[in-house]
C-alpha cells in the first residue's frame, strides 16, 4: 500500500470518512452475520455461501485497510489563489485552432472523474498545468500527439 500523500477535497474527504465509519460498523456486521448462518449450513470445504461470504469479508477489510491508509496520508487542498494553477484550482482552457473553452478543476488523482471535468494533478494535463499562470501557454503529450492549449483564465 502507497504511503504517498494523497490530494482531497474537503468534500472528498467527508465522504470517504463517512464510508469508513459505514464500513467498520453496519458492513463488517452484516459480513460477519452472512459468514456465521454460512456456517451452519455444513461442510465448509463444498459451502459455497461460505466462501462467498468469506471472499466479501476479504473485500470488506481491504478496502477498510485502503481507506485507513489513504485518509492516513491524505492533504486537504483548496485553490490557493488565481494567480498560479494548484492543486483545488478550476481551469478555463482552449486548445489551440479550436475556440470551445475547456474547464476542469485539478483534484488528487483519487477524486479525478473526467465526466465531471475533475482531472488528476497526475494526469498528463494536470501535471502540466501546475505552477502555470493565466495566458500561459502549455503542451501535452497525447496518445494523438502534442496538443497546446492557452491558459484563458484560473478559478
Amino acid at each position: 500500500m502507497s504511503n504517498e500523500v494523497q490530494y482531497l477535497t474537503t468534500e472528498k474527504h467527508t465522504e470517504l470518512t463517512k464510508e469508513l465509519h459505514m464500513l467498520k460498523t453496519e458492513r463488517r456486521k452484516e459480513v460477519a452475520e452472512h459468514l456465521e448462518y454460512a456456517k451452519k449450513l455444513g461442510d465448509l470445504s463444498e459451502n459455497a455461501e461460505y466462501h462467498q461470504a468469506r471472499e466479501e469479508q476479504a473485500e470488506v477489510e481491504d478496502r477498510i485497510s485502503r481507506l485507513e491508509n489513504l485518509l492516513k496520508h491524505a492533504t486537504i487542498t483548496r485553490a490557493h489563489g488565481k494567480d498560479v494553477v494548484t492543486i483545488g484550482s478550476t481551469v478555463s482552457l482552449e486548445k489551440k485552432d479550436d475556440n470551445k473553452p475547456m474547464v476542469f478543476t485539478i483534484v488528487g488523482s483519487e477524486e479525478s472523474d473526467m465526466a465531471q471535468g475533475k482531472i488528476s494533478n497526475l494526469s498528463p494535463l494536470g501535471s502540466a498545468l501546475l505552477g502555470h499562470k493565466k495566458d500561459d501557454r502549455i503542451t501535452v503529450m497525447t496518445p494523438k500527439g502534442k496538443v497546446e492549449y492557452l491558459i484563458a483564465a484560473i478559478k
